[in-house]
């Protein structure tokens, strides 16, 4: 089978397709799918942890009763626990983005510090070196 990109469809095919093959070979797209399942992955451990550790512990202290429902007209159930739940979730997962994204920039501040320095170090000339020497030794004399 051809490659993708040689393929007839792709080189005598509609600018759409050439564009859409071009964003598919980028790498920002690969990146993003692994973004994808890792914030999956991520989500399972935040949804485990409000569902096994904080609930309990928020239904033990007061008793309250996070999993709660109200019944409504018609046998239908607002499920306000679950709407709890969502919230809570929502939060713990932006801050601990918050906690990575500013960690993230403060490495990045340190590194273009970092660079700024070795950049306005000016460097001497032999020349320079030179003559701060033969200072030196006249100050001596």
């Amino acid at each position: 089978m051809k490659n993708l990109k040689e393929s007839k469809l792709v080189n005598n095919g509609s600018g759409f397709v050439k564009e859409f093959v071009s964003f598919i070979s980028k790498g920002n797209v690969m990146d993003l799918a692994v973004g994808v399942i890792i914030g999956g992955a991520f989500s399972t451990i935040v949804t485990a942890l409000t569902e096994d550790i904080i609930k309990p512990l928020i239904n033990g202290i007061g008793g309250a009763e996070v999993a709660g429902e109200l019944k409504i007209y018609g046998g239908q159930v607002i499920k306000y626990g679950d709407f709890i739940t969502a919230i809570i979730n929502f939060i713990i997962m932006a801050f601990v983005l918050f906690l990575i994204i500013k960690s993230f920039n403060k490495i990045k501040n340190i590194r273009a510090k970092k660079e700024v320095k070795e950049e306005s170090a000016p460097v001497k000339s032999d020349e320079s070196v030179l003559l701060e020497e033969i200072l030196k030794e006249l100050k001596k004399k």
